[in-house]
């Protein structure tokens, strides 16, 4: 595929628009599936965050799409864009930490990664050249809605309790999800469109809710419900318009109803979850502290589930016979476990940059009907910061690349502003586009 089937793919983006965009889906798609990704390497029996040299399609697209923008005059590559210090420096003090870890190959799987995300991000930012183009882009989205949905109701038919769909975990499929139904929610309150693509929008609000439900995780509930609190919040303070009031009624009622029809599932999933799962959770979390305090750079990247065990002491305040090894489920605290204090506090700064320039985004888009994107990425990016405190799945590569895909339009609208700001465009509406083609 390196050898062929990249330089084969870029020949086609080059010779022909419609291969372009087909390569550009697969950039999008693939983030929701790992079919036909590959472990070099591969340690498939360890509970780490990674588990193995990761390659798949969507790295082979992005590819792909690196070349084609070389080779295309009208690209002028910026190869470290905004953020780049602050997320090779989190890079780097995780390489500093694998000097501890017991395995320093399982360590090297996640530089890869990182690596990946860094390169991801780079594309993204580089081909979103202006608005048309962001926007082409985000009408792709409701095809990997309706992909995760079609999954999710077939494993929820075959009787798979909490399903996946596409995912390896439904906290995984849980944060994916709500980050689009954000955009959904942000356009139905932002965007004048027509009756027929108006049902359309909120259909697919519908199923990325409806997904949430299917899984009955309860960080997954309860996080949404923050993405959806957080996109209202700034829909009436960009602009108050008894429309959104509607709407806002309407999308509480429909809430309620489907929260009322699956009440008994979701009562029984939070009320009689076993009383061992939050003990573990306490237990992990208290283990991931001694390892944070051991040493300045941590136990090592990708370490945490080795050194858990029974053979290294920072989990011995709780240590049961039949200790089987786990992963502590914040991420915040796991990067201060593997990587240190500092690191997770380096991390923290790292997306904190990302969302502080969206809020700026927000402002210097007010009036311009680009504004339901940076409001849908305020309620995702905060829904994602939160899960994380509760889960580690945002290490995982799906929801990795969806970070990083939102940090690229971030960064990109905001380049795009400065852009017209320098052309004397104080006013953003013209810089707009046919925004009815959503």
């Amino acid at each position: 595929m390196l050898l062929v089937g990249v330089p084969a793919g870029i020949f086609l983006a080059l010779s022909s628009k419609i291969c372009e965009k087909v390569i550009v889906f697969l950039m999008v798609f693939f983030t929701c599936s790992l079919a036909g990704t590959i472990n070099f390497e591969s340690v498939k029996d360890y509970r780490g965050t990674s588990r193995g040299f990761e390659i798949g399609l969507v790295d082979l697209a992005t590819l792909v799409i690196f070349g084609f923008m070389i080779l295309k005059p009208k690209f002028k590559i910026k190869l470290f864009p905004p953020g780049s210090f602050l997320f090779f420096t989190y890079i780097i003090f995780s390489m500093l930490s694998i000097q501890n870890a017991a395995n320093s190959l399982y360590s090297w799987f996640e530089i890869l990664k990182m690596f990946k995300m860094f390169f991801y991000y780079m594309v993204w930012y580089n081909y979103f050249s202006d608005l048309n183009q962001i926007q082409k882009v985000i009408k792709m989205l409701p095809a990997l809605v309706i992909y995760i949905f079609i999954m999710v109701v077939y494993q929820w038919k075959i009787g798979v309790y909490q399903p996946t769909g596409p995912f390896t975990h439904q906290n995984s499929l849980c944060m994916y999800i709500m980050t689009l139904g954000g955009i959904f929610l942000a356009a139905l309150f932002e965007l004048k469109m027509s009756q027929i693509k108006t049902a359309f929008i909120i259909g697919m609000f519908g199923l990325c809710g409806l997904i949430e439900l299917l899984t009955l995780s309860r960080a997954g509930v309860v996080c949404y419900a923050g993405c959806c609190s957080v996109v209202i919040f700034f829909s009436f303070t960009v602009k108050f318009k008894a429309k959104k009031v509607f709407i806002f009624m309407a999308i509480f009622m429909i809430g309620l109803a489907g929260l009322l029809f699956y009440a008994n599932s979701i009562y029984n999933r939070f009320m009689y979850a076993p009383e061992s799962s939050m003990e573990s959770r306490k237990h992990l979390a208290v283990s991931a502290k001694n390892m944070a305090k051991s040493d300045f750079f941590g136990v090592g990247l990708n370490n945490f589930g080795i050194k858990v065990n029974a053979e290294y002491p920072y989990s011995e305040h709780y240590m049961p016979k039949d200790f089987k090894e786990g992963l502590v489920e914040s991420i915040y605290l796991m990067i201060a476990a593997e990587t240190g204090w500092l690191n997770m506090f380096i991390f923290i700064f790292f997306i904190a940059y990302f969302y502080v320039t969206n809020i700026r985004n927000i402002y210097y888009y007010r009036k311009s009907k680009m504004i339901y994107l940076p409001i849908a990425i305020a309620g995702g990016l905060a829904a994602i910061f939160l899960q994380s405190y509760l889960e580690w799945v945002l290490k995982q590569s799906p929801n990795f690349y969806q970070m990083m895909f939102f940090f690229a339009i971030i960064t990109a609208m905001n380049r795009i502003h400065k852009q017209n700001m320098k052309r004397g465009k104080e006013d953003m509406e013209i810089a707009e586009f046919a925004v009815q083609n959503l």
